[in-house]
């Protein structure tokens, strides 16, 4: 019954480090990375529609992002929707490609990103204790009906913060990358 549980909640788990994962993938480092322009949305076509789905976007060198639009007659629609998108971004355009030259960050402006990254850890750290409560209302109620035995309850409570702690342990590991990518002049 235990492993069913698991495997049941186990989903939950994986849906939680994927969206720390797309969190931090947009996060700015001092490197340039495609990952920052996942959250730009372009109206084309009658609807809004993901960038890296109308575009290659690519890294030439450490501090500039390319974005090549499939269809060249989008260049200024995309250029827009970056700028929209709020990043602090100023793309320039020769008409067929897209360039974006990432500005050094400063000192305070790496702190706050630290800081963030810290909460978006938090959010990773709540999903995985709510996972957590989940499995264990499930066990409380198949211990209530008679499917798991008391004893089996002490162990399975165990396994449990078992699994969990090593979901936190995966989330710090993960966020003290992050955070040493940042503050790497």
């Amino acid at each position: 019954m235990l492993d069913q549980l698991l495997k049941e909640h186990q989903e939950q788990f994986t849906k939680v480090m994927e969206h720390l994962h797309q969190d931090l993938a947009g996060v700015r480092t001092g490197r340039a990375n495609p990952g920052l322009l996942n959250t730009v949305m372009v109206e084309v076509y009658g609807a809004t529609q993901p960038l890296h789905q109308i575009a290659a976007i690519g890294v030439s060198d450490a501090r500039t992002l390319t974005v090549s639009p499939w269809d060249k007659s989008l260049v200024p629609v995309v250029d827009k929707a970056i700028q929209a998108a709020n990043l602090g971004f100023n793309p320039s355009s020769d008409g067929q490609v897209l360039r974006i030259t990432l500005p050094p960050l400063t000192e305070d402006r790496r702190k706050e990103m630290v800081k963030m990254v810290g909460q978006m850890a938090e959010r990773a750290r709540i999903g995985i204790r709510n996972t957590r409560e989940d499995i264990l209302k499930a066990a409380k109620r198949a211990e209530a009906d008679g499917k798991i035995a008391k004893d089996d309850m002490s162990h399975m409570q165990k396994k449990v913060q078992e699994l969990v702690d090593t979901y936190n342990a995966q989330v710090k590991q993960i966020v003290e990358e992050k955070e040493k990518e940042i503050m790497t002049v």
